[in-house]
Protein backbone atom coordinates (compact mmCIF):
# COMPACT_ATOMS: atom_id res chain seq x y z
CA UNK A 1 0.00 0.00 0.00
CA UNK A 2 1.27 3.23 -0.95
CA UNK A 3 0.70 6.45 1.41
CA UNK A 4 2.22 9.81 0.78
CA UNK A 5 3.57 11.06 4.27
CA UNK A 6 4.26 14.61 3.84
CA UNK A 7 3.79 16.30 7.48
CA UNK A 8 2.14 19.42 5.73
CA UNK A 9 -1.09 17.27 4.18
CA UNK A 10 -1.64 15.16 7.35
CA UNK A 11 -5.32 14.07 5.83
CA UNK A 12 -4.31 13.69 2.34
CA UNK A 13 -5.27 10.20 1.37
CA UNK A 14 -2.96 8.44 -1.80
CA UNK A 15 -4.89 5.99 -3.78
CA UNK A 16 -1.64 4.50 -5.14
CA UNK A 17 0.18 3.48 -8.10
CA UNK A 18 -0.71 1.07 -11.05
CA UNK A 19 -1.15 -2.00 -9.92
CA UNK A 20 -1.49 -4.24 -12.75
CA UNK A 21 1.63 -6.22 -12.22
CA UNK A 22 2.63 -6.49 -15.65
CA UNK A 23 5.20 -3.48 -15.37
CA UNK A 24 9.18 -3.65 -15.14
CA UNK A 25 8.92 -4.34 -11.62
CA UNK A 26 8.48 -8.34 -11.88
CA UNK A 27 11.25 -8.17 -14.24
CA UNK A 28 14.95 -8.16 -13.89
CA UNK A 29 15.87 -5.33 -16.43
CA UNK A 30 19.48 -4.02 -15.11
CA UNK A 31 18.53 -0.17 -13.78
CA UNK A 32 15.47 -1.42 -11.68
CA UNK A 33 17.66 -4.24 -9.82
CA UNK A 34 20.70 -1.95 -9.81
CA UNK A 35 18.08 1.33 -8.16
CA UNK A 36 16.45 -0.85 -5.86
CA UNK A 37 19.77 -2.13 -4.57
CA UNK A 38 21.96 0.63 -4.81
CA UNK A 39 19.42 2.54 -2.23
CA UNK A 40 20.51 0.29 0.38
CA UNK A 41 24.41 1.43 -0.35
CA UNK A 42 23.67 5.03 -1.33
CA UNK A 43 24.21 6.47 2.48
CA UNK A 44 27.14 4.36 3.12
CA UNK A 45 31.16 5.42 3.06
CA UNK A 46 32.34 2.48 1.29
CA UNK A 47 33.72 0.93 -2.62
CA UNK A 48 30.54 1.28 -5.00
CA UNK A 49 32.91 1.10 -8.28
CA UNK A 50 33.81 -2.33 -9.80
CA UNK A 51 37.93 -2.05 -8.61
CA UNK A 52 38.78 -3.45 -4.63
CA UNK A 53 39.64 0.16 -2.28
CA UNK A 54 41.14 -0.12 0.99
CA UNK A 55 38.67 -0.27 3.93
CA UNK A 56 39.93 1.04 7.45
CA UNK A 57 37.44 0.40 10.17
CA UNK A 58 37.93 0.16 13.94
CA UNK A 59 36.25 -3.35 13.44
CA UNK A 60 37.52 -3.76 10.28
CA UNK A 61 40.51 -3.67 7.78
CA UNK A 62 40.53 -4.98 4.08
CA UNK A 63 39.42 -4.21 0.34
CA UNK A 64 35.94 -4.27 -0.72
CA UNK A 65 34.33 -3.63 -4.29
CA UNK A 66 31.01 -2.26 -5.03
CA UNK A 67 29.53 -5.70 -5.79
CA UNK A 68 30.42 -6.97 -2.20
CA UNK A 69 29.46 -4.02 -0.93
CA UNK A 70 25.79 -4.36 -2.09
CA UNK A 71 26.01 -7.77 -0.81
CA UNK A 72 26.85 -6.70 3.03
CA UNK A 73 23.92 -3.98 2.99
CA UNK A 74 21.56 -6.42 1.33
CA UNK A 75 21.95 -9.39 3.90
CA UNK A 76 22.10 -6.67 6.59
CA UNK A 77 18.99 -4.43 5.88
CA UNK A 78 16.58 -7.75 4.96
CA UNK A 79 18.81 -9.93 7.82
CA UNK A 80 18.23 -12.98 5.64
CA UNK A 81 18.61 -13.25 1.91
CA UNK A 82 18.78 -16.26 -0.75
CA UNK A 83 22.19 -16.31 -2.25
CA UNK A 84 21.07 -16.34 -6.08
CA UNK A 85 18.82 -13.28 -5.30
CA UNK A 86 22.24 -11.72 -4.84
CA UNK A 87 22.75 -11.25 -8.98
CA UNK A 88 22.43 -8.41 -10.46
CA UNK A 89 21.24 -8.75 -14.37
CA UNK A 90 24.60 -7.72 -15.51
CA UNK A 91 26.79 -9.79 -12.89
CA UNK A 92 28.91 -12.58 -14.85
CA UNK A 93 27.77 -15.64 -14.15
CA UNK A 94 28.03 -16.77 -10.32
CA UNK A 95 29.92 -13.48 -9.32
CA UNK A 96 27.73 -13.00 -6.81
CA UNK A 97 29.02 -16.76 -5.45
CA UNK A 98 32.14 -15.87 -5.39
CA UNK A 99 31.97 -12.00 -3.17
CA UNK A 100 29.88 -14.09 -0.91
CA UNK A 101 32.33 -16.90 -0.75
CA UNK A 102 34.86 -14.15 -0.14
CA UNK A 103 32.76 -12.14 2.19
CA UNK A 104 32.87 -15.36 4.04
CA UNK A 105 36.30 -16.11 4.03
CA UNK A 106 36.86 -12.41 6.02
CA UNK A 107 34.06 -13.11 8.41
CA UNK A 108 31.64 -10.61 6.91
CA UNK A 109 28.75 -12.84 6.20
CA UNK A 110 27.97 -16.44 6.80
CA UNK A 111 25.76 -19.02 4.92
CA UNK A 112 22.91 -21.68 5.60
CA UNK A 113 20.67 -23.98 3.80
CA UNK A 114 17.39 -23.59 3.85
CA UNK A 115 13.98 -24.15 1.79
CA UNK A 116 12.17 -21.29 0.50
CA UNK A 117 9.35 -21.76 -1.39
CA UNK A 118 10.12 -25.59 -2.08
CA UNK A 119 13.39 -25.33 -3.05
CA UNK A 120 16.27 -26.20 -1.62
CA UNK A 121 18.41 -23.00 -1.61
CA UNK A 122 21.51 -20.99 0.49
CA UNK A 123 20.57 -17.83 2.33
CA UNK A 124 23.16 -15.37 3.46
CA UNK A 125 23.14 -13.18 6.76
CA UNK A 126 25.90 -10.87 8.20
CA UNK A 127 28.00 -11.58 10.74
CA UNK A 128 28.36 -9.04 13.83
CA UNK A 129 31.51 -7.91 12.22
CA UNK A 130 29.97 -7.57 8.52
CA UNK A 131 27.29 -5.57 10.37
CA UNK A 132 29.83 -2.68 12.23
CA UNK A 133 31.81 -2.55 9.11
CA UNK A 134 28.34 -1.12 7.83
CA UNK A 135 27.47 0.72 11.46
CA UNK A 136 30.67 2.44 11.04
CA UNK A 137 30.71 3.62 7.23
CA UNK A 138 27.34 5.93 7.42
CA UNK A 139 27.01 9.15 6.25
CA UNK A 140 24.79 10.66 8.43
CA UNK A 141 21.81 12.70 7.04
CA UNK A 142 19.66 15.03 8.98
CA UNK A 143 16.65 14.66 6.63
CA UNK A 144 16.17 10.91 7.50
CA UNK A 145 16.64 7.94 10.03
CA UNK A 146 19.35 5.70 8.73
CA UNK A 147 19.18 2.40 7.30
CA UNK A 148 19.07 -0.38 9.85
CA UNK A 149 21.41 -3.53 9.29
CA UNK A 150 21.14 -7.13 11.53
CA UNK A 151 23.15 -9.51 11.85
CA UNK A 152 22.20 -13.38 12.35
CA UNK A 153 18.76 -15.12 12.51
CA UNK A 154 16.75 -14.35 15.40
CA UNK A 155 14.34 -16.75 14.74
CA UNK A 156 14.64 -19.79 12.79
CA UNK A 157 11.41 -21.29 12.45
CA UNK A 158 10.76 -17.84 10.45
CA UNK A 159 13.80 -18.37 7.99
CA UNK A 160 11.62 -19.32 5.04
CA UNK A 161 9.39 -16.78 5.29
CA UNK A 162 12.10 -13.92 5.82
CA UNK A 163 13.39 -15.60 3.07
CA UNK A 164 11.24 -13.86 1.05
CA UNK A 165 10.90 -10.40 1.79
CA UNK A 166 13.55 -9.39 0.19
CA UNK A 167 12.37 -10.86 -3.10
CA UNK A 168 8.86 -9.22 -2.14
CA UNK A 169 10.78 -5.75 -1.89
CA UNK A 170 12.55 -6.19 -5.28
CA UNK A 171 9.20 -6.72 -7.20
CA UNK A 172 7.91 -3.59 -5.47
CA UNK A 173 10.51 -1.37 -5.52
CA UNK A 174 10.72 -2.17 -9.42
CA UNK A 175 6.75 -1.41 -9.59
CA UNK A 176 8.04 1.71 -8.19
CA UNK A 177 10.44 2.76 -10.09
CA UNK A 178 8.42 2.82 -13.23
CA UNK A 179 6.15 5.25 -11.93
CA UNK A 180 9.19 7.49 -11.14
CA UNK A 181 9.44 6.60 -7.18
CA UNK A 182 12.97 5.67 -5.27
CA UNK A 183 13.28 4.38 -2.46
CA UNK A 184 15.12 5.63 0.05
CA UNK A 185 14.64 3.67 3.61
CA UNK A 186 13.69 -0.21 4.41
CA UNK A 187 11.66 -0.94 7.57
CA UNK A 188 11.44 -4.45 8.92
CA UNK A 189 8.51 -5.32 10.88
CA UNK A 190 10.45 -5.66 14.02
CA UNK A 191 11.40 -1.68 13.20
CA UNK A 192 7.67 -0.66 13.70
CA UNK A 193 7.37 -3.08 16.20
CA UNK A 194 9.65 -1.49 18.18
CA UNK A 195 9.05 1.65 17.58
CA UNK A 196 5.63 1.15 18.58
CA UNK A 197 6.07 -0.35 22.16
CA UNK A 198 8.58 2.70 22.75
CA UNK A 199 5.58 4.82 22.34
CA UNK A 200 3.42 2.72 24.48
CA UNK A 201 5.98 2.56 27.26
CA UNK A 202 6.78 5.73 27.29
CA UNK A 203 4.91 6.82 30.02
CA UNK A 204 6.42 4.46 32.17
CA UNK A 205 10.03 5.59 31.73
CA UNK A 206 11.48 6.63 34.94
CA UNK A 207 8.67 5.93 36.66
CA UNK A 208 10.11 3.50 39.69
CA UNK A 209 6.45 2.55 40.67
CA UNK A 210 5.86 1.16 37.35
CA UNK A 211 4.88 -2.26 36.30
CA UNK A 212 5.34 -2.07 33.13
CA UNK A 213 2.02 -2.51 31.09
CA UNK A 214 1.57 0.37 28.22
CA UNK A 215 0.18 3.44 29.64
CA UNK A 216 -2.19 4.63 26.52
CA UNK A 217 -5.18 4.54 26.05
CA UNK A 218 -6.92 3.68 22.39
CA UNK A 219 -6.98 7.31 21.12
CA UNK A 220 -3.51 7.98 21.90
CA UNK A 221 -2.96 4.67 19.78
CA UNK A 222 -5.32 5.37 17.48
CA UNK A 223 -3.06 8.81 16.51
CA UNK A 224 0.17 7.16 16.39
CA UNK A 225 -1.06 4.48 13.93
CA UNK A 226 -2.46 7.64 12.22
CA UNK A 227 0.85 9.62 11.97
CA UNK A 228 2.36 6.54 10.70
CA UNK A 229 0.40 5.34 8.54
CA UNK A 230 -0.47 2.15 9.84
CA UNK A 231 -3.76 0.54 9.52
CA UNK A 232 -6.00 0.29 12.53
CA UNK A 233 -8.81 -2.10 13.46
CA UNK A 234 -10.44 -4.75 15.67
CA UNK A 235 -8.35 -3.13 18.67
CA UNK A 236 -5.47 -3.37 17.40
CA UNK A 237 -2.33 -1.40 14.81
CA UNK A 238 -1.34 -4.10 11.64
CA UNK A 239 1.93 -3.66 10.68
CA UNK A 240 3.69 -4.91 7.09
CA UNK A 241 6.37 -7.14 6.83
CA UNK A 242 8.45 -4.58 5.14
CA UNK A 243 7.79 -0.31 4.62
CA UNK A 244 9.58 0.85 1.79
CA UNK A 245 10.62 5.01 2.32
CA UNK A 246 10.43 6.48 -1.23
CA UNK A 247 10.06 10.05 -2.69
CA UNK A 248 8.43 10.80 -5.72
CA UNK A 249 9.60 12.82 -8.87
CA UNK A 250 7.72 16.06 -7.05
CA UNK A 251 10.03 15.37 -3.61
CA UNK A 252 7.30 14.10 -1.66
CA UNK A 253 7.72 11.72 0.32
CA UNK A 254 5.23 8.65 0.48
CA UNK A 255 5.39 5.00 1.87
CA UNK A 256 4.43 1.60 0.40
CA UNK A 257 4.27 -1.50 2.90
CA UNK A 258 4.41 -4.87 1.72
CA UNK A 259 3.12 -8.33 2.99
CA UNK A 260 4.47 -11.97 2.33
CA UNK A 261 1.49 -14.04 2.18
CA UNK A 262 2.78 -17.55 2.63
CA UNK A 263 0.08 -20.80 2.40
CA UNK A 264 0.11 -20.69 5.79
CA UNK A 265 -2.04 -17.52 6.10
CA UNK A 266 -5.85 -18.34 6.91
CA UNK A 267 -8.57 -18.21 8.48
CA UNK A 268 -9.01 -14.48 10.57
CA UNK A 269 -5.14 -14.19 10.08
CA UNK A 270 -5.37 -13.95 6.16
CA UNK A 271 -8.87 -11.90 6.43
CA UNK A 272 -7.19 -9.36 8.74
CA UNK A 273 -3.54 -8.96 6.15
CA UNK A 274 -6.44 -8.61 3.49
CA UNK A 275 -8.15 -5.99 5.18
CA UNK A 276 -5.27 -4.08 6.18
CA UNK A 277 -4.64 -3.04 3.15
CA UNK A 278 -0.95 -4.03 2.44
CA UNK A 279 0.63 -5.10 -1.28
CA UNK A 280 0.58 -8.71 -1.20
CA UNK A 281 3.12 -10.78 -2.50
CA UNK A 282 2.73 -14.47 -2.57
CA UNK A 283 5.75 -16.15 -0.74
CA UNK A 284 6.83 -17.37 -4.12
CA UNK A 285 6.79 -14.24 -6.04
CA UNK A 286 3.72 -14.17 -7.85
CA UNK A 287 1.63 -11.15 -6.19
CA UNK A 288 -1.69 -11.24 -4.99
CA UNK A 289 -3.64 -9.42 -8.40
CA UNK A 290 -2.91 -6.07 -7.48
CA UNK A 291 -2.30 -4.01 -4.27
CA UNK A 292 -4.77 -2.63 -2.22
CA UNK A 293 -4.26 0.67 -1.00
CA UNK A 294 -7.18 0.96 2.46
CA UNK A 295 -9.45 3.49 2.27
CA UNK A 296 -10.13 5.91 5.29
CA UNK A 297 -12.69 3.18 6.68
CA UNK A 298 -9.73 0.67 6.50
CA UNK A 299 -11.18 -2.03 3.87
CA UNK A 300 -8.71 -2.85 1.22
CA UNK A 301 -9.93 -2.25 -2.57
CA UNK A 302 -9.29 -6.06 -3.59
CA UNK A 303 -11.40 -7.34 -0.95
CA UNK A 304 -12.76 -10.22 -2.75
CA UNK A 305 -8.98 -11.63 -2.33
CA UNK A 306 -9.91 -12.59 1.15
CA UNK A 307 -12.05 -15.29 0.13
CA UNK A 308 -9.07 -16.76 -2.05
CA UNK A 309 -6.92 -16.31 1.17
CA UNK A 310 -9.64 -18.03 2.96
CA UNK A 311 -10.50 -21.20 1.11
Amino acid sequence: MSRHIDAREPDRESHGLSRDGRGRGASESMGITDDARDALTRDLDLPQGPSREHVRRRSWEGDLRGSEVRVLATAGAFRVVPMDELRRPDDRPHVHRKDVERLRGLDLVRTMPSVVGGERTTVVTLTERGRAVLEESRRHRADRPPQAFYAGVVKPRELAHDACVHRAYREAAGRLADHGVRVTRVVLEQDLKREYQAFLQAPNRGRRTSAGRPQRDADEIARWAHEHALPMFDGHVHFPDVRLECEGRDGRRQVEDVEVMTPHYRGAHAAAKVRAGFTRVRAMGARLGGASGATRAGRGRDAHLAEEMLS
